[in-house]
């Protein structure tokens, strides 16, 4: 299983790597933001969510994290849906976090992560730079993804 790197344009980072599963299944733990906490690999999103149990076009979510000791809490809306396939959110920073499933065969799915703060001002994108995010995000995704792949090669 290997983890690659994907070019999406200026201000995205995104990685893709093919899980052991169908799209569906991996879609219905996407889709479910009470089970982001499993997904998660940068050690940041919490257990405690509320929102519905099935994202769609414009629902809200909000999630409790934990970076650099601090304890948060986020609201996210969902900006673009599409069942069995694709689920996007914008954070209120204005950035935003896109999973797209491609279906390769009835049992394995090619999965991409996306950071995207090309959707911020130019200002906001050079801070969110100079903190590190970009790399910090790039090594929370290839870790989200690896325990993904793993998680089905294991069912």
């Amino acid at each position: 299983m290997t983890v690659e790197q994907v070019e999406q344009g200026p201000r995205q980072v995104a990685r893709t790597v093919e899980v052991p599963a169908s799209a569906d299944d991996v879609f219905a733990l996407v889709a479910d933001p009470h089970r982001h906490g499993e997904l998660d690999g940068s050690g940041t999103v919490r257990n405690t969510v509320s929102g519905p149990r099935r994202l769609s076009q414009g629902a809200q979510f909000s999630v409790a994290m934990k970076q650099h000791g601090l304890r948060y809490r986020i609201t996210s809306t969902v900006t673009r849906f599409e069942d069995g396939r694709l689920v996007e959110w914008s954070s209120p920073a204005g950035h935003r976090w896109r999973w797209e499933l491609t279906p390769l065969t009835p049992t394995s799915t090619r999965v991409t992560e996306t950071f995207d703060y090309s959707t911020v001002p130019a200002v906001q994108g050079k801070v969110f730079e100079l903190l590190g995010f970009p790399r910090q995000n790039a090594v929370g995704i290839e870790a989200t993804l690896r325990q993904l792949a793993l998680r089905y090669a294991r069912a």
